[in-house]
C-alpha cells in the first residue's frame, strides 16, 4: 500500500517537473535550435526571399577562398587573445583589493565597476569615441601628450584602431567578473589563511599557493565563456569602426552581419557562422582538456 503511494507521489512530482521544463524547451527548440537548423540548410543554397537554389558546398568553398575570412579570423584571435587574459588578471587584482574591505564598501565599488555592463552599446561607444577622438582636445591624446607622445587618429589608423577596441572591451568589461571573483574569493575557507600564516607565507605565496588554486574553478569557467564572448565580438566593432581602417578591426561576426544584410548573401553568411560556431566548439574542447583537468566543480 505504501509503496503504491510512493510510486504514485514519484509520478506527480514527475509530471510537475515536466510542466516546469516545458517553457524553456520550447524556448530552446524555438530560439535555438530551429534557428541552428534552419542556418545549416540555408548555408548549402544560394537563398534569396523569391527564389531558392541549391548549391552544394560552394558557399563553404567560396568562404575557405576569401582572404577577408581569414582576415577577420586573425583579428578576433588576436581581439581575443589579449582581451581575454589581461581582463581575468585585472579583474582577479581588483578582487584581490576589495576583499578586505566592509561589505558595504565592497558593494560600493562592484557596483562602479558593474555600471558600464548594464549601460548600453550604444552610450558606451560615444563615449569612448569621445575618449578616442584624435583631436589634440580628445581626452586620451590630452593625457599622451603629457607624457610627450604625439596626437594619435586611435580609431581612423590600422596601427591603433585594434588596440582602441581591446582597451575599450577591458575597461568597459570588468564588472561582471570581479563580481563572479570577489564572491569566489569570499568562500574561501579562512582555515587555509591561517595556516599559511602559521607557515610563515608572505602576501605573494598566499596568493599562489592558496587563493589561485582555490580559485581555478571560477577562473577556468571565466577563461571559457571569456573566449566565447569573444570570438562573436560584433558590437564594439560595428558602433567604433565598422570594420574599418582597411578591415584592421573586422571580426568574423561582423563580417557574418554585413554578408547577411548588407550584401543579402545569405547562405554565405550561415556557412561562415557554421565554421565560426566549430570553431568556437573546438577551442572550448581544448580549454576544457588543458585548464579543467584537474578541476572538480
Amino acid at each position: 500500500m505504501q509503496t503504491a503511494k510512493r510510486r504514485k507521489r514519484l509520478n506527480n512530482d514527475a509530471k510537475w517537473g515536466y510542466v516546469f521544463i516545458f517553457v524553456p524547451i520550447v524556448s530552446f527548440i524555438i530560439f535555438t535550435l530551429y534557428p541552428v537548423v534552419q542556418a545549416a540548410i540555408v548555408s548549402f543554397q544560394s537563398y534569396k526571399p523569391l527564389k531558392t537554389e541549391f548549391v552544394g558546398l560552394t558557399n563553404y568553398s567560396n568562404t575557405l577562398k576569401n582572404g577577408l575570412f581569414f582576415k577577420s579570423i586573425w583579428n578576433t584571435a588576436v581581439y581575443t587573445a589579449v582581451t581575454v587574459p589581461i581582463s581575468i588578471l585585472v579583474a582577479f587584482i581588483i578582487s584581490i583589493l576589495l576583499v578586505p574591505f566592509k561589505k558595504r564598501s565592497q558593494s560600493f565599488f562592484k557596483a562602479v565597476f558593474y555600471l558600464p555592463g548594464i549601460a548600453s552599446g550604444v552610450a558606451l561607444s560615444f563615449v569612448w569615441k569621445w575618449i578616442f577622438d584624435p583631436l589634440p582636445s580628445g581626452l586620451l591624446n590630452s593625457v599622451i601628450r603629457a607624457f610627450g607622445i604625439q596626437n594619435q587618429n586611435w580609431l581612423g589608423s590600422s596601427q591603433t584602431a585594434m588596440l582602441s577596441l581591446i582597451i575599450m572591451t577591458i575597461f568597459s568589461g570588468l564588472g561582471s567578473t570581479v563580481i563572479i571573483y570577489v564572491a569566489a574569493l569570499l568562500g574561501i575557507d579562512p582555515t587555509y589563511y591561517e595556516v599559511a600564516n602559521i607557515d610563515g607565507a608572505t602576501f605573494l605565496q598566499r596568493i599562489k599557493y592558496v587563493v589561485w588554486p582555490m580559485v581555478k574553478p571560477t577562473t577556468v569557467f571565466l577563461t571559457i565563456t571569456g573566449v566565447i564572448n569573444a570570438f562573436q565580438a560584433f558590437q564594439t566593432a560595428y558602433l567604433m569602426t565598422g570594420g574599418g581602417p582597411d578591415h584592421a578591426t573586422t571580426m568574423v561576426g561582423l563580417l557574418i552581419f554585413n554578408n547577411a544584410f548588407k550584401y543579402f548573401n545569405y547562405g554565405e553568411a550561415c556557412a561562415q557562422a557554421l565554421l565560426l560556431a566549430g570553431i568556437i566548439a573546438v577551442f572550448a574542447i581544448f580549454q576544457f582538456k588543458v585548464m579543467a583537468a584537474d578541476v572538480e566543480y
